[in-house]
C-alpha cells in the first residue's frame, strides 16, 4: 500500500510530535515509513551507481581506449545530457500536475530504461564478439566502443533525467529540519552499497562482467520501480500559467518556448548570489572529479589489480559510513554550507599532498583514500545545501541551473585531463594538481555565498530570494 498522510489527531487524545512539509503531515510512524520506503529506493539507486561507472571504466579501460576518448565518454557526454535535457525535465517536472504527483511519474518512465541500458552494456561485450563474426575487418576496439556507446547514452539519459527529479521528490516529501540527517542516512546506505560492491564484487568483475551488471540492472529496475508505487507526493500549488493565447499552433508553441526559457534564464541566472551558489555546488564536485574519473588507469599505470583497488575503496567507504549520521547531524546543527567549507578546506590539503608525493602503490592508495574520505564528508555534509538555499517550489528548477551554470567547464574536464595525461606521458599526479586549483575556486565561491547568506538571514533567519 502507499503511504498515506495520517488523519489529523482528534481532540480526546493527546497530539504527539508531527512534521509538516506542504500539505503532507507525518507522524513519526507515517516518518519512518517513508524513511525506510526511500532508503531502499536509495539501496537500488546507489548500487546502480556505485557499480555501473567503475564497470563501465574497466571496460573502456579493457579495450585500451585513449584517456581522451575515456574522458569524454565517461565525463563529457554525461555532462551534455545534462545541459541539454537538466533544465526542460526539470521545468516541467516543478510545473506537472496529475495523479501520482509531480516527480514520480518521470521516475516510473525513467527507471526502466535505465535498467535496459545497464543490461545492454552488460551484453555488450556478447554483441560485440558477434558483429566482429560479421565484419572481421573491424578492430575490436571500434566495434567494442560502438556496442557500448548506445547502450551508455541510453542509460545516461535515464539516469540524468532522473537525477533532476530525484532531489525533487525528497525536497517535497522530507521535512526540511530532517534534511541534513535524512542525507547522512542516505549517503549511510550509498556507502553500504559501495562497500558490498567493491569489496566483494569489484574483484569478480573481469571474469564475470556480464552476469554481475545484468543482476544489478534487473535488480535494480525491479526494486526501484516498487519504490515509486510506494511512495506518495502531496498537493503543490498551482503552476504558472503558460503564455496566453499561444498554446495552440506551431508559431504559438514557439513563442511559448522562448517565454519559458527566458523565465528560466531570468528566474536563475540574474541574482549574483545564485550564480554563486551553483559555482561553489559545482566546481566543488568538479575538484573530486579528475581522481575519480582516472583512479582505474592511475591505479593500474602503478600496478595496483582490481582486487587491492576494490578493497581500498571499501575501507574508505568503511571510514565514511562510520561518518555519515553524525555528519548528517552537523549539517543540520550548523548548516551544510559551514560543512561543505570546513571539508574543501581538508581536501585542499590532501590534494597538495598527493600532487607532490603520490607515486608509488601505497602513497597513492593513502591519499586516495583520504580524497574519498574528504570528498565523501563534503558530499554528505553538502547534500542538503540545495534545498536550504534555493526556493522549495523550484528546487528542481535551480539544481538544474546549477549544472547548465558550468556544464561546459564540467564537459572540457575530463578530455582536457585525458590530453593532459597523455602528453606528459601517463603522469596521473596531476589529477591531484588540478583537484587542487578546483577546490581553492570552489572556497572561493563558499565564503562570498557565506557572506551573502548571513545577510539574508543566515541560519535562523534565511528566506531564498525570489
Amino acid at each position: 500500500m502507499r503511504i498515506i498522510t495520517p488523519p489529523p489527531q482528534t481532540s480526546s487524545r493527546m497530539p504527539g510530535k508531527s512534521w509538516k512539509v506542504g500539505t503532507l503531515t507525518y507522524t513519526s510512524g507515517g516518518l519512518v515509513v517513508l524513511f525506510c520506503w526511500l532508503l531502499f529506493g536509495d539501496f537500488a539507486w546507489s548500487m546502480r551507481d556505485r557499480s555501473v561507472g567503475p564497470m563501465a571504466q574497466w571496460f573502456l579501460n579493457r579495450l585500451n581506449v585513449s584517456n581522451l576518448l575515456f574522458g569524454l565518454l565517461i565525463s563529457s557526454f554525461p555532462a551534455l545530457v545534462g545541459v541539454l535535457l537538466g533544465p526542460v525535465i526539470s521545468v516541467k517536472s516543478d510545473r506537472h500536475r496529475g495523479k501520482w504527483g509531480r516527480r514520480i511519474p518521470f521516475l516510473i518512465v525513467t527507471t526502466p530504461i535505465a535498467a535496459f541500458g545497464m543490461i545492454g552494456i552488460a551484453v555488450t561485450p556478447i554483441i560485440s564478439q558477434w558483429v566482429r563474426g560479421h565484419f572481421p575487418e573491424q578492430s575490436e576496439m571500434l566495434v567494442g566502443v560502438v556496442c557500448f556507446g548506445i547502450f551508455w547514452a541510453a542509460f545516461e539519459f535515464a539516469t540524468i533525467t532522473g537525477n533532476a527529479v530525484f532531489g525533487g521528490l525528497i525536497n517535497d516529501v522530507v521535512p526540511k529540519e530532517l534534511l541534513g540527517r535524512f542525507y547522512g542516512l542516505f549517503r549511510a546506505v550509498s556507502l553500504i552499497d559501495g562497500m558490498i560492491f567493491n569489496y566483494w564484487i569489484m574483484g569478480k568483475v573481469p571474469e564475470h562482467f556480464t552476469l554481475i551488471l545484468c543482476l544489478i540492472g534487473v535488480f535494480y529496475g525491479a526494486a526501484f520501480m516498487w519504490v515509486c508505487f510506494k511512495v506518495k507526493e502531496g498537493d503543490y500549488p498551482p503552476p504558472p500559467a503558460p503564455v496566453a493565447g499561444n498554446q495552440f499552433g506551431g508559431v504559438g508553441r514557439l513563442r511559448q518556448f522562448f517565454h519559458e526559457t527566458r523565465r528560466y534564464l531570468k528566474e536563475c541566472f540574474t541574482n549574483p548570489y545564485y550564480l554563486s551558489v551553483f559555482v561553489l555546488l559545482k566546481i566543488s564536485v568538479m575538484a573530486f572529479g579528475p581522481i575519480n574519473i582516472f583512479a582505474i588507469p592511475y591505479a593500474r599505470s602503478l600496478g595496483v589489480n582490481m582486487d587491492t583497488y576494490g578493497k581500498f575503496l571499501a575501507l574508505t567507504y568503511l571510514i565514511s559510513l562510520s561518518l555519515s549520521f553524525f555528519l548528517g547531524w552537523m549539517a543540520d546543527a550548523f548548516h551544510p554550507l559551514r560543512m561543505a567549507i570546513g571539508t574543501l578546506l581538508g581536501y585542499l590539503v590532501v590534494m597538495i599532498l598527493g600532487g607532490l608525493y603520490a607515486t608509488t602503490p601505497n602513497s597513492f592508495l593513502a591519499v586516495w583514500v583520504a580524497h574519498g574520505v574528504l570528498s565523501g564528508c563534503y558530499l554528505t555534509s553538502a547534500a542538503s545545501l540545495g534545498q536550504r538555499l534555493f526556493p522549495h517550489a523550484k528546487y528542481a528548477q535551480f539544481a538544474s541551473a546549477a549544472s547548465v551554470c558550468t556544464a561546459f567547464a564540467s564537459m572540457a574536464l575530463a578530455p582536457a585531463m585525458g590530453l593532459l595525461i597523455d602528453g606528459s606521458g601517463g603522469v596521473f599526479r596531476y589529477t591531484f594538481a588540478v583537484g587542487g586549483v578546483f577546490a581553492v575556486l570552489a572556497l572561493i565561491a563558499g565564503f562570498y555565498v557565506h557572506a551573502k547568506f548571513m545577510k539574508l538571514g543566515g541560519p535562523k533567519g534565511y528566506v531564498a530570494p525570489e
